[in-house]
């Protein structure tokens, strides 16, 4: 009976995500044992694991008294959370606040309500309540909004020139009305007679701020728990069972170290690659989200879907090419916010406000999308990152084509037989050079500073940096 109700490990995580109930009836939910005598039906079920999946929790959020009052963020999630434990009865069903309202905004939806009309059957709803209950629910939809609007995921609608040359972003581009790159309108040439005409964009983008996720990670006690576990990962160990683990990790934390002396600030890793949201029998298409992964929780939770945000969404019809980043351009200033200044947030695992930044460790992707990223062109002859200008790459007499061969064995010992095999390599060749210096950090930068700076564009005659293929291969100064 012990092991049945305490189980065989005492730090055991359970996994309610997936369904997994626990033994001990100390670890509730709010609203389980605390509704004096109502029932919690499966609509209500639904809103409130809705609202859970939302805020990205894990395990349990109780609310128990607070050590630090909440800042004004985490204070509204927790009045939305609220909203989904308090009943109103409706005839003889009882529903809460949440639920209710949700509905409502669903059904303006569906029918493509005004607000005016939407308000109007609000009113009749509420003359249907007692007038305790009508006190629990919003009066107009300006105050629906405003309570179920902390459950959704903001984004923001930014205008692109239609030659990802330009983003109409920031105070003094917003009212541009023309690509000042390219010239090019920003919206789509239509009758000016038609006055009442509403003008129409011709590209943009879909961009969902990261920071107000970042910080719901610490509203649930389970999840702000997790966030520090890198810490646990043994420095001794010679295996690489988490990011934490690696020689990356470690070289960023002593470089950084002030960075570092805060276990919750969060570590990032972005990724990025296109594809065809038509499928392969529709017409050709390249759309390229970029995600970002927390990587400061341990391996089987970082990697889950509920963790992994969408951050962007650059639209088609074509690849961005080297000008992704003029569209990468609102998530770099949001990540050097979060890197320089933080953002006030709230602990519910330690009761406490803190400062929180964060830190974007790498990129992942595969290797064309590395080139878009990195500014280094992965085709042609200098296209291997790590080689460079020491290639040993040559083109093929009659194909024409590059070819990689034999490049492998200077990276072998000195004293390997095959750096001697003139058979089964490159015909009478012994390989006796080593393998090629890797640039640090500082000097890759050194490069980088020195290369001129390029318009970016479509529409633009394609430009290429001096030495382009034959010194080195970059096509831009990288925006990371």
């Amino acid at each position: 009976m012990h092991l049945c109700t305490h189980g065989f490990m005492n730090n055991y995580y359970i996994w309610y995500v997936h369904g997994e109930t626990s033994n001990n009836p100390a670890i509730n939910f709010i609203g389980e044992s605390s509704n004096s005598g109502f029932v919690r039906n499966e609509s209500d079920a639904m809103y409130h694991e809705m609202l859970v999946d939302a805020m990205g929790l894990q395990g349990e959020y109780n609310e128990e008294p607070m050590v630090e009052e909440p800042n004004h963020k985490a204070r509204k999630f927790y009045e939305l959370l609220h909203a989904a434990e308090v009943y109103i009865s409706n005839g003889e069903q009882n529903v809460t606040v949440l639920s209710w309202i949700a509905e409502m905004l669903n059904m303006k939806t569906l029918y493509n309500m005004s607000a005016a009309n939407w308000e109007m059957a609000l009113t009749l709803s509420r003359k249907l309540l007692s007038v305790e209950d009508q006190e629990k629910v919003p009066k107009d939809f300006y105050s629906a909004k405003k309570l179920i609007n902390v459950l959704g995921l903001g984004y923001k609608k930014i205008d692109v020139c239609i030659n990802d040359c330009f983003l109409y972003y920031g105070e003094q581009n917003k009212n541009l009305n023309a690509c000042p790159v390219c010239g090019e309108s920003r919206y789509e040439l239509r009758n000016m007679a038609a006055v009442r005409q509403k003008a129409i964009l011709r590209k943009y983008l879909w961009y969902l701020p990261i920071t107000p996720r970042l910080q719901r990670l610490y509203m649930s006690k389970k999840t702000a728990e997790h966030m520090t576990w890198h810490l646990k990962c043994s420095d001794d160990s010679d295996e690489v069972i988490h990011p934490a683990s690696s020689q990356a990790w470690k070289h960023f934390e002593k470089t950084y170290p002030t960075f570092a002396e805060e276990p919750r600030n969060v570590r990032l890793g972005l990724c990025t690659d296109g594809f065809n949201p038509f499928g392969l029998s529709g017409s050709a298409y390249s759309c390229w989200p970029v995600f970002l992964t927390v990587y400061n929780l341990p391996p089987e939770l970082c990697m889950n879907s509920e963790h992994i945000f969408l951050s962007m969404i650059i639209a088609g019809p074509k690849s961005p090419g080297k000008n992704i980043d003029v569209l990468l351009r609102p998530l770099i200033d949001e990540l050097n916010e979060l890197w320089t200044n933080g953002v006030e947030t709230y602990d519910s695992f330690r009761k406490q406000n803190f400062i929180m930044k964060a830190a974007l460790l790498w990129t992942i992707s595969d290797f064309p999308g590395y080139g878009m990223l990195s500014g280094w062109s992965t085709h042609g002859r200098l296209s291997c990152p790590y080689c460079m200008e020491n290639t040993k790459a040559f083109q093929l007499q009659f194909g024409r084509k590059i070819s990689f061969f034999d490049c492998h064995r200077q990276y072998l010992p000195p004293t390997h037989p095959f750096r001697r095999d003139k058979k089964n390599f490159y015909v009478n060749r012994i390989e006796r050079s080593p393998p090629p210096p890797r640039l640090d950090g500082h000097l890759m930068e050194e490069r980088v500073n020195q290369l001129p700076e390029i318009i970016f564009g479509q529409s633009l005659r394609k430009q290429s940096i001096p030495g382009f293929g034959v010194s080195h291969n970059w096509v831009k100064r990288s925006i990371f």
